[in-house]
């Protein structure tokens, strides 16, 4: 695979000069953040996000970087289609809450549903599945555990949830082996629930192992991490699997990276995981990228300023993230 690296990389203070940091309320809590914090960068062909999660270090951040640099000083490729079909996302709620959740999307065909939430148990899960199930008889519905069962609990969980007949399970269990152990598993007690990598892909050295260690059934990708729209797309045409596109809990203008990288697929045979600004309580854009009637269009975006001066990000997370942006562009310098 190619190194991750934006084509062009403008320098240190040029990114300073055109970075606004912001700081968006959640509607619900999703993976821990109620809070969402992203350093958008403005450039010559437009705007980009950098906003890769705290808790990443700078060398895995630097993908990010030059994802948000494709965005802004590169532009995306062009799009082979005009929508992009999309999936609603409940986050690990009380299965009482699942009905507020879903409100938010608006009409949709397909749900993503989080699971193996820290603290919480198997029961929980299956309520909460229960319940979108309930309000969507006839939705597709696939589940998300963020690695976080281990191989026994996959194995209980997915077993339980065998009924509801699911899309398939994204990221079970951690790591490419424990991936391919698990389906093997699977396969072996007559479960024909197919696997998904997500983290296995982005966070990888070498994310196509995913492929030829027969791990998964189809890959999740998502833009920011793979390090722009051009990586992403040359990953899935070496990896030949089936591809879902996903957010990582973006504002507009990050999801617009993932609407270009779906846009740019040859194939797009599921609906894709970029309705997550519904998550959101506020947003950059005046119109933001949300889904109608479970479909976005393609279509760009542009902050409004009065937005970025409401959302603002206090002095020292401003600091925090400009200091971070220096630093990974630092890493970035040294690839290139």
């Amino acid at each position: 695979m190619p190194a991750v690296g934006p084509v062009v990389l403008p320098s240190s203070a040029d990114l300073q000069d055109a970075a606004r940091v912001v700081s968006v309320p959640m509607r619900v809590r999703f993976r821990s953040t109620e809070t969402r914090e992203a350093l958008l960068l403005h450039g010559p062909a437009g705007w980009g996000e950098f906003a890769p999660f705290l808790e990443y270090d700078d060398a895995e951040a630097a993908a990010w970087l030059a994802a948000g640099i494709e965005a802004a000083w590169t532009g995306y490729p062009t799009a082979l289609r005009t929508r992009i079909p999309v999936n609603a996302t409940v986050p690990a709620v009380t299965a009482d809450r699942v009905p507020d959740v879903l409100a938010g999307f608006g009409p949709v065909s397909t749900v993503k549903i989080k699971v193996a939430e820290h603290g919480q148990r198997l029961e929980d899960d299956v309520a909460r599945v229960a319940a979108v199930r309930r309000a969507l008889p006839d939705a597709a519905l696939r589940v998300d555990a963020n690695a976080g069962w281990t191989h026994e609990e996959a194995v209980e969980a997915l077993t339980a949830l065998r009924p509801v007949d699911l899309q398939y399970a994204e990221q079970p269990v951690a790591g490419i082996d424990g991936l391919a152990r698990l389906r093997d598993t699977l396969r072996a007690r007559g479960i024909g629930t197919p696997i998904a990598a997500d983290e296995s892909v982005r966070r990888a050295d070498d994310p196509l192992r995913v492929a030829r260690a027969g791990a998964a059934d189809l890959i999740v990708v998502k833009a920011a991490p793979l390090g722009g729209v051009r990586r992403a797309l040359a990953v899935v045409a070496a990896a030949a699997l089936p591809a879902v596109v996903s957010s990582a809990l973006d504002t507009s203008i990050g999801i617009r990276g993932g609407i270009a990288l779906a846009a740019a697929l040859p194939d797009l045979p599921f609906a894709c995981g970029l309705g997550t600004v519904a998550l959101m309580a506020d947003d950059v854009v005046a119109d933001p990228l949300r889904p109608v009637d479970g479909h976005l269009d393609v279509r760009d975006v542009v902050p409004d300023p009065a937005r970025l001066d409401a959302l603002a990000a206090p002095a020292d997370r401003e600091r925090w993230w400009r200091d971070r942006l220096a630093r990974v562009h630092a890493v970035l310098a040294e690839r290139t």
